[in-house]
């Protein structure tokens, strides 16, 4: 599971899989009955794949997958690693909130300064915008960072449910 580079708060991958879709679809539903360590939930081509309850953090993440059929012989998976999207919409609305007050200010700030008067204020608040919103990306980051491990599982859950071998990263 290698990143392309350290920014990406949501991994993504895709998987070619030379299996029919609907049979990887009835081996995730059998392996929901099978195991307790995830909580497997399907709906159409969509497998979503969690933690139970009682082992889960705020920064737990989740498995996303889409499989897509190519053929009748061969399938196609789509993978997204995230946060619960409770938490991955308070983190954006979080982000659209530190936006909105960093254009008001900015546009009180132009108005003050066309007027001539002074915009400290303004300046200030919207520089305080700005390390909000590092501090935002550096918390994500370290959220990320915290569930690696928890990444891995549902990975190697992924690939033992599929019987495919997974590429060793270094």
């Amino acid at each position: 599971m290698a990143l392309s580079n350290d920014i990406v708060l949501r991994p993504r991958f895709k998987i070619k899989v030379e299996r029919y879709n609907q049979s990887i679809l009835s081996d995730f539903k059998a392996a929901k009955t099978t195991q307790t360590d995830f909580i497997v939930t399907q709906v159409d081509d969509h497998v979503f794949i969690k933690f139970p309850k009682h082992k889960q953090t705020f920064w737990s993440p989740q498995l996303h997958l889409e499989i897509n059929k190519i053929d009748d012989n061969s399938s196609i998976i789509y993978g997204l690693f995230g946060p619960n999207p409770t938490v991955w919409t308070l983190f954006m609305f979080l982000h659209f909130v530190v936006a909105s007050i960093f254009i008001a200010f900015g546009i009180w700030a132009y108005s003050n300064w066309t007027l001539e008067k002074d915009i400290a204020i303004q300046v200030s608040m919207m520089m305080f915008m700005v390390i909000i919103w590092i501090v935002l990306y550096f918390a994500g980051s370290i959220g990320k960072a915290s569930s690696k491990q928890e990444m891995h599982a549902l990975n190697d859950f992924m690939h033992q449910v599929l019987g495919t071998e997974q590429k060793k990263t270094p």
